[in-house]
């Protein structure tokens, strides 16, 4: 299995300049790469390959001097990504969907660059990568695993992040009896089949009349100027902290899912669809419920847990106890059914149902939980 881990470094000016030039030379690499296989193909008709461009860098660099100061692994993985971005652009148009054709990346957009096996290494708190120099690292947790790439990110408040990709064995490990369901939503957060209601903690909701201040007093100076600059860094990070405050919050609450239960059933929910609706798209997209499935999953996977997603149709429409199907509007927050008499939480019932909807899977498949998940 893949998993990735990210440290922050702290790179002197100097290295900050050789790192903001090489990710400017990738990101030039990377239009040039892509204007050549446009024009190859308009006065053509050649798709010009990943390797047919790659073997053009040692023309390239004799004729740019500038491009000798990156290491050749880091170019080779410019036009990789290219070549991925066209790979996933055919596979869109094969099925029908809406392509989406590779574009040209603007300074604001470029902001990664990867040695995707060599040039890079680890050694007493610093971390060394060729044609830049040796800089500081805060290894806050031990790498596990082997070390396979390294992409050097820079985030929208100008931090700098590395990112190392390893592949490791997850641990055997036996995984816990107890099982649940978890039903998430806007008035809280998450409800457990417990009855456990998780508090909604609306991160952008807090921040939002300070994002408005700011993004006002943004738009108020003149474009091109320092002073736009600097107001553009203070709403990057605004956001920033928001970000942040909710992956935490997400970090947080998959921890205590891993720990407390073996089996965790969630929702196979389409976010992107339930975005379309204008009155509750902010709401849904601050909940960022997507985060809580992912992080539960990768912990779930180290603990010897497993996370089941099944489908959401009618899990708030039925009856936990009976079955029977009670028609019930966004509003009404009870279930109150006239079958069997049951009176329960909204959440809660559906919570019930989604568990219910976990375990059928399990025992119909005949496979042990302690499986990667499912979709």
């Amino acid at each position: 299995m893949r998993k990735a881990f990210r440290y922050r470094i702290y790179p002197t000016k100097a290295q900050s300049r050789r790192l903001e030039e090489t990710l400017e030379l990738c990101r030039l690499l990377y239009n040039a790469g892509l204007e050549q296989r446009k024009t190859a193909y308009k006065r053509c008709g050649i798709s010009l390959s990943k390797q047919t461009q790659q073997a053009e860098l040692p023309a390239l660099k004799s004729e740019v001097p500038e491009f000798e100061g990156v290491y050749s692994q880091v170019l080779q993985d410019v036009l990789a990504r290219l070549d991925k971005a066209f790979q996933a652009f055919f596979r869109r148009v094969k099925a029908g969907e809406k392509p989406g054709y590779p574009r040209f990346q603007g300074k604001d957009r470029y902001n990664s660059f990867t040695y995707p096996q060599l040039g890079f290494s680890l050694k007493d708190g610093r971390l060394h990568l060729s044609k830049i120099g040796a800089i500081k690292i805060r290894l806050h947790r031990e790498i596990v695993g082997t070390i396979k790439t390294l992409t050097l990110r820079r985030t929208s408040t100008g931090k700098w992040f590395a990112c190392f990709s390893v592949e490791y064995e997850p641990p055997i490990v036996e995984p816990l009896p107890a099982s649940v369901g978890v039903d998430v939503g806007l008035r809280h957060f998450a409800t457990l089949s417990t009855g456990k209601h998780i508090d909604n903690p609306r991160f952008f909701r807090t921040d939002e009349r300070a994002l408005g201040k700011a993004q006002r007093r943004l738009s108020a100076v003149p474009k091109g100027t320092p002073a736009r600059a600097k107001r553009r860094k203070v709403v990057a990070h605004i956001h920033e902290r928001i970000a942040h405050r909710r992956q935490d919050f997400a970090h947080q609450e998959s921890r205590k899912l891993v720990n407390a239960f073996g089996l965790i059933v969630f929702e196979a929910l389409l976010i992107r669809n339930m975005l379309k609706q204008r009155t509750l798209a902010k709401s849904i997209a601050d909940a960022a419920w997507s985060q809580l499935v992912q992080y539960t999953t990768d912990k779930a996977a180290w603990a010897g847990g497993c996370v089941v997603l099944v489908d959401p149709r009618h899990t708030s429409q039925d009856c936990s106890s009976c079955g029977h199907r009670v028609e019930k509007s966004l509003a009404e927050r009870v279930h109150r059914c006239p079958q069997c008499g049951l009176v329960l939480d909204r959440d809660a019932n559906a919570a019930l149902n989604i568990l219910a909807l976990g375990l059928q899977r399990v025992r119909a498949s005949g496979r042990s939980p302690r499986l990667e998940p499912w979709e």
